[in-house]
């Protein structure tokens, strides 16, 4: 699929690329899909351990790779899946805190599982979302594919 446009971002991004060989998010049209991203720090891959923490987290992660894919973030979400280790009213409420915090213009549609595991032993939630990018579209097919993809500089974010 030569004819898409894979991104990274730095640090986890191609780290996970590495690793385990898959991409962060995919141009497809208009659209950004992303991997599901969890709380982990983005440049050294260590996980929150509070769960609330690790949601929060995650929603950055998210916002993260959706501009590092050219768009403008959760504003751009129109379908979310979710998948927690466990799923219990904490995880449900921190989603729904952050869904008003990102997306106070709109209501996306959310899928959401209790799992028994997920992708690392450390995490506890998974979090992928489509968004729709008409503008970035246009941007998106003038630039030039790279193996790389896009490469968005990182702050460092501190585990508390």
């Amino acid at each position: 699929m030569s004819h898409l446009k894979y991104y990274h971002y730095e640090g986890q991004g191609v780290e996970k690329r590495d690793r385990f060989w898959y991409s962060q998010a995919v141009r497809v049209g208009d659209r950004i899909e992303c991997a599901g991203q969890g709380g982990w720090d983005p440049i050294t891959g260590e996980f929150f351990k509070e769960i609330n923490a690790q949601i929060d987290q995650a929603f950055k992660n998210v916002e993260i790779n959706l501009k590092n894919a050219g768009g403008k973030g959760w504003s751009q979400v129109y379908r979310v899946n979710s998948y927690h280790v466990p799923i219990n009213n904490e995880a449900l409420d921190a989603m729904v805190r952050n869904f008003k915090k990102y997306m106070p213009d709109h209501q996306p549609i959310w899928t959401c599982v209790g799992v028994s595991r997920l992708g690392e032993d450390d995490m506890r939630v998974e979090i992928e979302v489509v968004a729709h990018d008409q503008e970035g579209a246009t941007v998106a097919a003038a630039t030039a594919s790279t193996p790389e993809g896009g490469n968005l500089s990182l702050p460092h974010c501190s585990l508390a």
